[in-house]
Formats: C-alpha cells, structure tokens, sequence
C-alpha cells in the first residue's frame, strides 16, 4: 500500500500524493470497522503510521492480562465497554461485551452497567469506577479532587486512577475520530 502525504492545498483541501510503499500490521480498529489495507481510509488513518500504531500500543498495553499492580482486566473491559456505550459507539461495545463475556462476566453485571444501572452493582469498587467513567465522558469537569477521593476510598491507588484515567480517554476520543454513523 502507499503511504499518503499531503504535499499541497487547493481550494477543496489538501491534495494527496504517494510517497513509498509499506506494510502496515492490522489493529484492532482497521479489523473491527473493516477498513481494508488498500482503501483510501486505510491510507488516510495510517498516513502517520506512529498514530496509527501508538493507538495499537495503547490498546494492548491496556488490555494485556498481565498488567501488573493496576486495575484488573476484567476492570479494564467493564471500563472499555462502559465508556464506548457512554459514547455510542456499538461496534467498539460489542468488541468489549464479547471479551467480557468471554471472562464470565455475569447477566446481572452486563444488565445493569448496559441499562446505565451503576448505582445497582453490588461491587462497590466497580460500581466507583464505572461512576467515575461515566463523570469523565460526560461532564469531565466534575472529575475533581472529590470524584478521585470516592475512587481511593475504594482502594484505588494513584497509579490505578492514572491507568483509569488514560483508559477512559483511550476509549472516548474514537467518537470524535469516528462519527456516530460510521460506526453503526
């Protein structure tokens, strides 16, 4: 495949022209939105392949199993998929909902974080990081000193909220890359 590179502007925008040829490894967004190696959005999202692969990274670093002293993976999921059905994006849910499944997450847990039911989780630790999630994407301004409090009163560590944190931007921001159409 070429990589493209914008070399100049016209009235309609940048124009777009070959430069090299390079392979690119699949990640999971090429997979789950079925961008093909050779289409124009394949060549567009992967013209910088370092963004391209920096968000690979991130996406394997977050949901490696043995990421050690931090939230658990099975926390890591309930997250991902909390935060991309916060920002409606149904493909990226689906993706978490099939490897939360796959861990044995139970019916009442899925029923509950899927209807936005926090408040009902008889985890108070999940309970308080789904809560914090939901503060985060909707109104991050109130992701203050209290909210992080509620988060070490549940035993949270300052490395763990950071891991949350990041989490929860790693999984949010695709609704601004990706219109909600696009992912329907």
């Amino acid at each position: 495949m070429k990589r493209l590179r914008a070399c100049n502007h016209s009235i309609a925008g940048p124009v777009m022209t070959s430069t090299t040829e390079h392979s690119t490894p699949p990640d999971t967004l090429d997979s789950l939105l079925g961008i093909a190696p050779a289409s124009p959005l394949h060549a567009i999202r992967h013209a910088r392949d370092k963004v391209a692969l920096a968000t690979q990274g991130s996406q394997d670093l977050f949901f490696a199993p043995t990421l050690e002293h931090n939230l658990s993976l099975n926390e890591r999921l309930w997250v991902a998929y909390y935060a991309t059905l916060l920002s409606l994006q149904p493909i990226l849910s689906e993706h978490y909902l099939s490897q939360l499944q796959a861990t044995g997450a139970q019916a009442s847990v899925l029923a509950d974080v899927s209807a936005s039911r926090i408040d009902l989780l008889e985890d108070p630790r999940l309970a308080a990081i789904l809560r914090f999630t939901r503060t985060l994407i909707e109104s991050p301004v109130h992701g203050d000193q209290s909210a992080l409090q509620v988060l070490q009163h549940q035993g949270l560590s300052t490395a763990e909220i950071v891991v949350l944190a990041q989490l929860i931007a790693h999984s949010c921001p695709i609704k601004c890359v990706w219109p909600q159409g696009w992912m329907r």
